[in-house]
């Protein structure tokens, strides 16, 4: 497949691996990180303020074909418990989640075709609600509805929105946000991690390559039956229905 792909939060674990498999598809990746490490391909960016609609807009200006996917994999900063998070973090962290997929979208309105893909990485907090996730839960929720929203408005030029939401996924940043509530409980590491993996039937955490699988997988043409739909990769922990 020939074009590019703009990964957005491509330093983090998740990102790197969608951006790694993405390059395996044939697609050329432009890297959006606030701080990127040295090297061809990135992309200095912030998505969380409108200064970076300008940044991505000239990072994708000469690259190769059409946009054909966006990926919007930043992380949400560590906010805390409902019973402690500051409530503006809530509006930092919609910011940063909505509005960035909204401003990255923006930044390549022009450069999208037939069939391309707009992608948010979101998690199953967002249908699952936990009180130890409260930031993420809700904005979670949010991006589910601004996905269905873009799904409606792009739908008519053939691109098509998804929302890929992993559950717990083994990452250094599940690891360092289990390690501090390791610390306040006066338990282990790995017993916080035991128990985040024992909320799946199986027994596990997702690997950040079962959520780069995912997100490959929307490039099928097959895929735009699935417009505005969320993708659950969250290895059975939901429990509900609907």
């Amino acid at each position: 497949m020939t074009g590019t792909a703009v990964v957005v939060g491509a330093s983090g674990a998740l990102g790197s691996a969608i951006a790694d498999r993405l390059r395996a598809d044939g697609l050329h990746v432009v890297a959006v990180a606030r701080t990127p490490p040295v090297g061809d391909g990135w992309c200095t960016a912030d998505i969380g303020s409108d200064d970076s609609v300008a940044a991505v807009a000239a990072a994708v200006a000469d690259t190769p074909g059409p946009v054909r996917m966006v990926v919007q994999a930043a992380g949400l900063p560590a906010a805390g418990p409902l019973e402690r998070i500051e409530p503006d973090a809530l509006g930092r962290a919609v910011a940063l989640k909505c509005g960035g997929l909204l401003r990255l979208v923006r930044a390549v309105d022009d450069r999208l075709a037939d069939g391309s893909r707009i992608v948010a990485l979101g998690g199953h907090f967002g249908v699952e609600p936990a009180p130890y996730a409260c930031a993420a839960g809700v904005t979670n929720a949010g991006l589910a509805n601004l996905v269905r929203q873009l799904s409606i408005a792009y739908g008519p030029r053939g691109v098509t929105a998804h929302l890929v939401a992993p559950g717990p996924a083994d990452t250094p940043r599940l690891r360092g946000l289990s390690q501090d509530t390791a610390d306040e409980r006066g338990v282990t590491l790995d017993e916080v991690l035991a128990e985040r993996a024992a909320e799946s039937p199986l027994g596990r955490l997702v690997t950040p390559d079962e959520v780069a699988w995912a997100v490959g997988t929307l490039l099928d043409p097959h895929a735009g039956a699935l417009a505005g739909s969320t993708l659950s990769l969250d290895v059975g922990a939901r429990r509900g229905i609907f």
